[in-house]
């Protein structure tokens, strides 16, 4: 009897798993990551995101840098963050993006966090992507002095 109940709830299990298994395998097998936005443009068998231009100088101490490709349909909400799966600690080394300043782990009372502090979170707040265009509205800004050169 002990053994009937076994194979009749370790069948069904097992057959669960292997196909959750098989269906993921699967999956990743199909994704091309040629087609994606982020990535198009990489050498083959590369994974690495290319830099659509030089990075511009910056133009004052502590300036966030800015970012030297498009950001068009990337999403930075409260549950994902498009962001750190080039940028963050454990994938910039593979995707040879700058890895995410340590400072980003601080939170307002200078306690260091396991996570991304929730300040520093949403990137585009601070980093923009850099354009050449001219100013919408004239200005006399000049970059501090050994800046923007």
């Amino acid at each position: 009897m002990k053994s009937q109940v076994l194979k009749n709830g370790f069948f069904p299990w097992m057959t669960a798993l292997m196909l959750l298994i098989s269906g993921a395998a699967w999956a990743a097998d199909s994704v091309d990551f040629k087609q994606s936005p982020e990535v198009s443009g990489t050498q083959e068998g590369s994974i690495r995101m290319p830099k659509q231009q030089e990075k511009m100088a910056l133009n004052y101490v502590n300036q966030p840098p800015m970012i030297p490709h498009s950001v068009d349909g990337y999403q930075v909400t409260t549950n994902t963050n498009r962001c750190l799966q080039c940028h963050g600690v454990e994938h910039y080394r593979t995707t040879g993006a700058p890895r995410i300043s340590p400072t980003h782990f601080m939170d307002s009372d200078g306690k260091v966090l396991s996570g991304v502090a929730p300040r520093r979170y949403f990137c585009l707040q601070c980093h923009v992507p850099q354009t050449d265009a001219p100013a919408i509205i004239e200005n006399t800004f000049t970059p501090s002095k050994g800046f923007g050169q």
